[in-house]
C-alpha cells in the first residue's frame, strides 16, 4: 500500500500539536520532519506485535491450564513447525572492525 508522506519542518512541527499530528498518522500518513530538506525524524503507525515460539507455547499451555481444552495444531502447520526448528541454526552475526 502506498502511504501518503507528508513533509513538514522542524520549525512546523514544533507549532503543530501533536494531536493533529497522530490524527494524520491514524489516518494512514506518514509524517516526516526535516531541517534543511534532511530528515531527521518520522511518525508513522506503530508494526503490528508479534509473538515469539515460546511464547506462543507459553500461552496454549496457559490456555490448557485454564480451559482444559488443548490447542490443536493443524497436521501440516506442525510438521512445517518441526521442520524449522529441526534447521534452525544459531545467528551469528558478523563482527565488525
Amino acid at each position: 500500500m502506498v502511504r501518503h508522506i507528508i513533509r513538514i519542518s522542524e520549525v512546523e512541527a514544533a507549532e503543530t500539536n501533536l494531536a493533529t499530528l497522530l490524527a494524520r498518522v491514524r489516518a494512514g500518513a506518514e509524517v516526516v520532519i526535516e531541517d534543511n530538506k534532511r530528515p531527521i525524524a518520522v511518525l508513522h503507525t506503530a508494526g503490528v506485535e508479534r509473538r515469539t515460539i515460546a511464547e506462543c507455547i507459553a500461552l496454549a499451555k496457559t490456555h490448557e491450564e485454564e480451559t482444559g481444552s488443548a490447542p490443536v495444531l493443524d497436521a501440516d502447520f506442525a510438521e512445517d513447525l518441526e521442520e524449522i526448528l529441526r534447521q534452525r541454526a544459531a545467528w551469528n552475526p558478523p563482527a565488525w572492525e
